[in-house]
């Protein structure tokens, strides 16, 4: 594996300082903005629509005392998997569930490090295979993996890792983490920029801050934009200038995928992503350190991408879904996306169709800081919240 060093390979035109481990002074202003909350917009900013019309409903909870989780599946029989960053797997069946502890090799639970997403695979119904993504490593090198392992519907198998993320860093954060498959069954995931390495999200052989593309045993599909750099490390881009992204979800309607990432204070981002795009971090941002520093001169720049959506103030989006023609319990909400926020603490439906992006927060009793969302197999709405007494909630249509 690559281990970076810092600033290397950079553009000092473009990159007019370094960025350097946190004081504790800047750590108590990271921890400050974390908390602050807000509702403004800015530039490519979202409009507020109030007026939406819903549906009436009901909301369950499925499972409680949850241990900071981070993502949920549900499976064909109504089974509910739930990632907890110190590696447990709370399987949610009915009104019971179990705490199941998976055998991740390496796995570096520290910051916002630990077992991360879960998807389940095209032919899960005759392989039982669920893909993971975690953190892996010490605090002097560490890395996103990508995992699969079996599950017999009581426990799993030991994970195989099936990918590496090849560039190492020396921090406990920015793993963003979110996997997504998509109709060609290749996996798309997103890798993030450390956050102490952010020029490396430039920097096309280094594979931080990056969306990065393999097949589902690991190798590199023939048609990414990159396959034919010198540098094999290149090879598995499919997209760069990504800060921390943790949405990643396939628009089926418009053919198109669809992904947000956490910006620093403010210049939270969503894009549709193209393969070989620059999205620009850091070298376009909206957003400022937490410091209140400005991180670059330029929220334009030749041949970078501008964000579909701009967020500023932050409201720190973390999961995402889409709801499309295919899901009819909420048939006000199809072709919209659902946003869970850590700052803003709602949970925001957004128009996505025809590209109106109008933004209304849905079933207001549901608040705090929401990590994750779900759309069920019969089309419900499933919601997990952050923390250490975490809930899995399901939103359903009132009978």
């Amino acid at each position: 594996m690559l281990k970076i060093t810092r600033l290397a390979q950079l553009n000092k035109g473009i990159f007019p300082h370094t960025s350097k481990h946190l004081s504790c002074k800047q750590w108590l202003l990271y921890i400050a903005f974390s908390f602050v909350t807000s509702v403004g917009v800015s530039k490519n900013a979202i409009a507020s629509d109030t007026t939406l019309p819903l549906e009436t409903y009901n909301i369950h909870t499925l499972a409680t005392g949850l241990n900071a989780p981070w993502s949920m599946v549900e499976l064909p029989d109504g089974t509910w998997l739930v990632t907890e960053r110190d590696g447990h797997v709370v399987m949610v069946k009915g009104n019971s569930q179990k705490r199941l502890n998976v055998n991740f090799e390496g796995l570096y639970l520290a910051g916002q490090g630990g077992l991360l997403d879960i998807l389940l695979a095209p032919d899960y119904a005759q392989s039982n295979t669920v893909y993971f993504t975690y953190a892996q490593g010490n605090l002097s090198a560490n890395r996103l993996v990508i995992a699969k392992a079996q599950f017999n519907g009581t426990e799993f198998s030991k994970p195989q890792i099936v990918y590496t993320v090849a560039t190492d860093k020396g921090t406990p954060q920015h793993y963003a983490g979110r996997a997504l498959i998509l109709p060609d069954n290749t996996l798309l995931f997103s890798s993030g920029d450390g956050f102490d390495y952010r020029e490396q999200a430039q920097v096309v052989t280094s594979q931080l801050g990056k969306m990065l593309r393999i097949n589902l045993d690991g190798s590199i599909p023939n048609d990414n934009p990159f396959k034919d750099h010198t540098n094999p490390n290149a090879h598995a881009v499919f997209s760069l200038g990504h800060r921390n992204a943790q949405g990643l979800v396939f628009d089926y309607d418009a053919k198109r995928i669809v992904s947000h990432e956490h910006g620093p204070a403010g210049g939270d981002e969503l894009n549709f992503l193209s393969a070989g795009e620059n999205y620009g971090w850091p070298v376009i941002t909206y957003g400022k350190d937490y410091s209140q520093a400005r991180i670059s001169p330029f929220t334009q720049y030749k041949g970078m991408k501008q964000p579909s959506i701009n967020w500023t103030p932050s409201i720190a989006p973390s999961g995402m879904a889409y709801y499309g023609t295919r899901d009819s319990v909420f048939a006000s909400l199809q072709k919209h996306l659902f946003i869970t926020t850590l700052v803003d603490r709602k949970l925001y439906a957004v128009d996505i169709n025809n590209n109106r992006f109008k933004q209304t927060a849905v079933f207001p009793e549901i608040s705090g800081r929401l990590r994750d969302v779900f759309v069920s197999n019969s089309g419900n709405i499933a919601i997990l919240t952050d923390g250490k007494d975490a809930k899995l909630l399901l939103v359903s249509a009132a009978k």
